[in-house]
């Protein structure tokens, strides 16, 4: 009998999203929130805490572009 392992932290998982969204960023480029959100594939507070992770670490940059917001690396 194979034992499950054992769950990932919420904090964990963010920290490990935020290593989603920098590798998108390397690989795409500056995008909007909306188009990180698809292209990384996680619900949409994730990523936002994902990003906030990134920004306190001076990681990334956001520009307002009209009504919308740019991300991308520093």
């Amino acid at each position: 009998m194979a034992t499950a392992a054992p769950p990932i932290s919420r904090v964990a998982h963010i920290g490990d999203t935020a290593g989603v969204v920098w590798k998108v960023l390397t690989t795409e480029g500056p995008m909007s929130m909306a188009k990180l959100v698809k292209a990384a594939d996680e619900p949409r507070d994730t990523v936002m805490q994902a990003l906030g992770w990134l920004a306190r670490e001076d990681k990334i940059s956001i520009e307002e572009e009209g009504r919308s917001r740019i991300v991308g690396l520093r």
